[in-house]
């Protein structure tokens, strides 16, 4: 996969893209990620990517040229890319579209800054907005950082164990189980037995209904939208007997 950001604060990714599983992702040929200053296309002589919003208004507003100019060159013109907008107004994001963007071949993330941009990028350069929260940032870079994180770990051969990503939180539709390690006894608080009884039948029901326990307690609206198996009908109904 290639990933171009266009940012004007390119320092920012550094950190992030060259460290932990970003870095690994790199080295292993899984995706090229590319930050650029947008303000290298722009064609005004002072390099200006911003002006006053038609109608007044506070804050400035980002102008079209320098982001249509930036997409049209890094754009394949025999692939398309998908042009995500990191924006409070976008699509709230979900692991699900984490998943569905993880099958493009080619990335393209526009941040922003300032009040907001010109309507026309959102018209004729934009295929997808995001938003990663009901909450608003000093500009896009943050967000993206989120997305490429969660979109990257999805890539074949990325993570060590692909059934890390698969049984993730959100990836099944609920809540991941608890998860315990050695010691079995810690200050006296102990690890369940079922894990340590060495059967796989047990503990994977032990962790569904575990799964399906925390959905219900934190985010039982997760559980309105699923459709359940019979068998996870029946572990809810121990569960609402239990709590």
């Amino acid at each position: 996969m290639k990933i171009d950001v266009l940012s004007l604060f390119p320092a920012m990714f550094q950190g992030v893209f060259g460290e932990s599983i970003l870095k690994k992702a790199q080295e292993k040929d899984a995706v090229q990620l590319n930050v650029i200053n947008f303000r290298e296309y722009s064609t005004n002589k002072h390099q200006n990517v911003d002006d006053y919003p038609y109608g007044g208004g506070a804050g400035m507003v980002l102008t079209p040229q320098p982001i249509f100019d930036a997409v049209e060159e890094l754009s394949n013109q025999d692939t398309k890319p998908r042009v995500v907008l990191l924006c409070p107004q976008g699509e709230r994001y979900t692991q699900k579209k984490a998943e569905e963007l993880a099958k493009e071949d080619h990335l393209i993330f526009i941040c922003g800054h300032y009040e907001g941009y010109d309507e026309r990028i959102r018209e004729h350069v934009v295929t997808d907005e995001i938003s990663i929260g009901d909450y608003v940032l000093t500009g896009g870079e943050l967000g993206a950082m989120v997305v490429i994180d969660s979109v990257v770990r999805l890539l074949p051969g990325v993570l060590g164990n692909y059934e890390s990503a698969a049984k993730d939180s959100h990836s099944t539709g609920l809540l991941e189980h608890p998860h315990y390690t050695r010691p079995a006894d810690f200050r006296g608080f102990k690890v369940p037995e079922v894990l340590m009884s060495g059967d796989h039948q047990k503990i994977e029901r032990w962790r569904e209904k575990e799964s399906l326990k925390r959905t219900l307690l934190r985010r039982p609206d997760m559980l309105e939208s699923m459709e359940l198996t019979k068998e996870q009908q029946k572990i809810l109904q121990e569960l609402e007997k239990e709590i």
